[in-house]
């Protein structure tokens, strides 16, 4: 929040950059046509800024501006101005730091507050779902009705998997879907969310099932933004298309011992001739 809000006011303030063309006084009337490379720079970037500050803090963060008094302030220090400053260095930063401070807060505030409602809202829901005709509660919460019943194998506590899925959140957001994408996903089974390992578990291959996974079942209170908030209920239609024992892992042949060469026998040595006696004179 901070650097965005330094990088808008900076923005703004680069919209300003060139003063005498950009922010015209009473009496230059405005130009209405870009005749040199420079106008055309000038223009090109004050609208392209003006656009980011007008998004990023007044549509986006609603904070509200006086143009007339932020021009005002940016040409008071683009001049070096110091006589005309109504703020010094220090305040105008604990400023800028106050509502980032504000602005963080609210959003935490409207995060929890949208958290709490998804708690509830999927708490009734499986408290009501529960009773539907068809639909299975574990002890664990997990709910789940079978659509399509399955006549093959059931998947190992290690098995690698291959399912066909469609999840969703409560009020129906699609946010990820191997159909869509035509491809199923494979995985080992213990490599996913709790919710989806305990469903797999149940399931035999063919079977195709609507599954409803509470929050501590899923991604929990964070989620997995920004698709999935948390506290999210989320919503699969799976299909186990295949089960399999994960492959061994490949093992090498151990290579023979090389043979070891004989060590090549030593020289003998050459016998020491006595000396010769000395002859006599």
């Amino acid at each position: 929040m901070k650097t965005k809000l330094i990088i808008a006011a900076g923005a703004l303030a680069m919209l300003m950059t060139g003063c005498d063309q950009l922010c015209p006084s009473k009496t230059a009337p405005a130009k209405t046509a870009l005749v040199t490379q420079k106008d055309t720079n000038s223009y090109a970037f004050g609208a392209h800024f003006a656009n980011q500050v007008y998004a990023q803090l007044v549509a986006r963060d609603s904070i509200e501006l006086d143009l007339d008094l932020f021009i005002q302030a940016f040409k008071d220090r683009f001049n070096h101005d110091s006589s005309k400053y109504l703020m010094d260095d220090s305040t105008v930063f604990a400023t800028l730091m106050n509502i980032q401070q504000q602005k963080q807060l609210e959003a935490q505030k409207k995060d929890s507050i949208a958290s709490e409602k998804r708690k509830s809202e999927g708490a009734a829901f499986l408290e009501q779902n529960k009773t539907a005709e068809g639909v299975v509660t574990t002890e664990s919460g997990l709910q789940y009705k079978v659509l399509t019943e399955g006549t093959g194998a059931t998947p190992g506590d290690s098995d690698v998997v291959k399912v066909h899925y469609t999840g969703t959140l409560l009020d129906g957001t699609k946010f990820d879907s191997s159909i869509d994408r035509g491809q199923p996903l494979e995985f080992p089974i213990n490599a996913v969310i709790p919710g989806w390992t305990e469903m797999l578990k149940l399931m035999k291959v063919g079977e195709k099932v609507t599954a409803w996974i509470p929050f501590d079942l899923a991604y929990g209170p964070y989620g997995r933004p920004p698709q999935i908030p948390g506290y999210s209920l989320l919503v699969f239609e799976m299909e186990l298309i295949d089960t399999k024992a994960p492959e061994a892992p490949k093992t090498e042949p151990a290579k023979p011992a090389k043979a070891v060469k004989a060590a090549k026998p030593a020289a003998p040595k050459a016998e020491a001739k006595p000396a010769e006696a000395p002859k006599a004179e």
